[in-house]
C-alpha cells in the first residue's frame, strides 16, 4: 500500500482542522514563526537544527505475486513407527498359478496320450522362445539375428533329435548354424559378425538344449523320464522360492539376480533331492533312491545356473521379462530358463544310471 492512500499530510505548524485554511487574523505558523513570535516581534529566534535521523528500513509489503510468509508451525508429535510390510513376490500370484496349472495340464496330457503331440508342443515352445529372444535383441541391442532360419532349423532340430537321436540333433544344429550365416548374407555387411554370432548362440541356447527333452521320450519309459525331469525342475524352483521368500537373508548373486538368496538355494537342493529320490524309486524302471539324490542335486545346480544365465541376458538387455505372453510369468523364455540347461543334465544321468532304452 502506498502513502497516497492515507491522504495528503497537513502543513507543518498548521493548527486548524485538516480541511480548512488558517483562521482569519491568526499568525502564520511555520518552523521559524509561531505564536511566541507574534507576542515578541523584536526577538528573533534561531531556527532549530534538527539532526538527520537514520531512515528506518521498512519491510516490504507482500504483493499478489509474492505470498505472505507463513506463520511458524507448532512442532508435530513424532509419528508412530509403522509395522514392517510383508514381502511380495512381485507378480500376480493367482495368474501365475492359473497359467502354470493350465500349461502343466496341456503338457502332461500330450505326454501320455500321443508322443507326437508332445514333440509338437516342444517345437512350438522353441519357435516362440526364439521369437522372443531375437525380438529383444533387436529392440535393445540392434542385433538382427535372422529368425526364419532359426525357427525352421529349431523345429527341425527337435524332430531330428526324436527320430535320429543325438546324431540327428548335432547334424540339425550344424545345418541351422550354416543357414544363419547364409541368410544374413542377403543384408548389408555392417553388423554381420554380431548378428550371426547371436543367431548361432540362439540356435544352441533354445532348440538344441530342448532337443534333449525329445531324446528322453525315445526310451521305453520315456514319458516317465520326461515327467521326472519336469517335476524335479519345478520342485527345485518351488523350494528355492518358498524357502528364499520366507527365510532368505544372504544374497546369492546380488549383481545378477538380487532376489535369489543362499537360503533359497538350500531350499532348492533339499526339495530337488527329496523329489529325485521319490521319482527314481517309483517312476523310473531300475532306478534307486540314492541315484535320485544325485539327480536332484544336479537339477538344483543346473536350474539355478540356468536362471542366473537368463538373468544375465536380461540385465544386459535392460529388461525384466523376455515377453508378456504368459500372465504372471512373463514370456515363454522366462519359463524355459531353468528347463533348458537341466534337460541335457537329466538325460545324461538317466542314461548313465538306467541306460538309454
Amino acid at each position: 500500500m502506498n502513502d497516497s492512500s492515507w491522504g495528503a499530510p497537513p502543513r507543518a505548524g498548521y493548527w486548524g482542522p485538516p480541511d480548512q485554511g488558517p483562521a482569519q487574523g491568526a499568525a502564520p505558523a511555520g518552523p521559524a514563526y509561531d505564536a511566541h513570535d507574534a507576542l515578541y516581534p523584536a526577538e528573533t529566534q534561531p531556527m532549530p537544527i534538527v539532526p538527520d535521523m537514520p531512515e528506518v528500513p521498512r519491510e516490504p509489503m507482500p504483493s499478489a505475486s509474492q505470498p505472505a510468509p507463513e506463520a511458524p508451525r507448532a512442532p508435530q508429535a513424532p509419528k508412530a513407527p509403522q509395522a514392517p510390510q510383508k514381502k511380495s513376490a512381485g507378480r500376480d500370484l493367482g495368474a501365475a498359478i492359473g497359467v502354470g496349472v493350465g500349461l502343466g495340464a496341456v503338457i502332461v496330457a500330450s505326454l501320455f496320450i500321443v508322443k507326437a503331440v508332445f514333440i509338437g508342443v516342444i517345437a512350438v515352445a522353441v519357435v516362440v522362445g526364439l521369437w522372443e529372444l531375437t525380438s529383444r535383441l533387436q529392440e535393445r541391442k540392434e542385433i538382427k539375428a535372422p529368425l526364419v532360419p532359426l525357427a525352421v532349423g529349431g523345429a527341425a532340430m527337435v524332430v531330428a533329435g526324436y527320430v535320429r537321436g543325438p546324431e540327428g540333433a548335432w547334424v540339425a544344429m550344424a545345418l541351422t548354424a550354416l543357414a544363419v550365416l547364409v541368410w544374413r548374407m542377403t543384408e548389408p555387411p555392417e553388423g554381420y559378425l554380431k548378428d550371426v554370432t547371436a543367431g548361432v548362440f540362439a540356435a544352441f541356447y533354445v532348440p538344441f538344449l530342448a532337443t534333449f527333452v525329445a531324446m528322453m521320450l525315445t526310451a521305453d519309459d520315456g514319458a516317465m523320464r520326461v515327467l521326472t525331469f519336469l517335476l524335479l525342475t519345478v520342485v527345485s524352483d518351488t523350494g528355492a522360492y518358498a524357502i528364499g521368500w520366507r527365510f532368505g537373508k544372504h544374497k546369492l548373486a546380488p549383481r545378477i539376480s538380487p532376489g535369489k538368496t543362499r537360503e533359497g538355494l538350500v531350499g532348492a537342493v533339499t526339495f530337488a533331492m527329496a523329489g529325485g529320490a521319490l521319482c527314481m524309486e517309483f517312476l523310473i524302471d531300475g532306478g534307486t533312491w540314492w541315484q535320485g539324490l544325485l539327480i536332484g542335486l544336479a537339477v538344483a545346480a543346473s536350474a539355478t545356473l540356468g536362471d542366473l544365465g537368463e538373468s544375465m541376458i536380461k540385465r544386459d538387455l535392460g529388461i525384466k521379462d523376455m515377453g508378456t505372453l504368459l500372465p504372471g510369468h512373463g514370456g515363454i523364455m522366462d519359463r524355459l530358463d531353468s528347463l533348458l540347461p537341466t534337460a541335457p543334465v537329466v538325460w545324461l544321468l538317466l542314461v548313465i544310471f538306467v541306460g538309454s532304452g
